[in-house]
């Protein structure tokens, strides 16, 4: 079964370590996005501001993206394993509040990477 693996790192500074760490065991896929938290916009006080309905223009253009979300999907259990130790080498306890969030998704199919995939649920 693929996986996608999705990671929020608070700080976007700790993403080249994780980037890095994540290619030295073999992870080459990964798109990166600029992202920020309703948690965050609360905190800054943009939220006041913000339209009913914001749309992803209104956030990004107040300028105020503070985190990186990666994402990547792999084809084995055990690459998911050592991605989320490699990022908590780096971020610490990510159940610690302002480190980051990961979380994992079954994937059943995948196109574009090289091979097609069809999986089993």
């Amino acid at each position: 079964m693929a996986f996608l693996v999705a990671c929020i790192v608070d700080n976007p500074d700790d993403c080249p370590a994780i980037l890095e760490a994540w290619e030295n065991i073999g992870i080459y896929g990964v798109t990166i996005l600029e992202s920020t938290g309703l948690g965050r916009l609360k905190r800054t006080g943009l939220l006041d501001s913000m339209p009913l309905m914001p749309s992803l223009r209104d956030i990004f253009e107040r300028g105020e993206v503070h985190h990186h979300t990666l994402f990547s999907v792999v084809d084995e259990q055990s690459m998911v394993d050592r991605m989320v130790e490699e990022v908590q080498k780096i971020l610490g306890n990510l159940d610690k509040g302002r480190t980051g969030f990961l979380f994992v998704v079954p994937v059943l199919q995948v196109y574009g990477l090289g091979k097609k995939y069809h999986g089993s649920p």
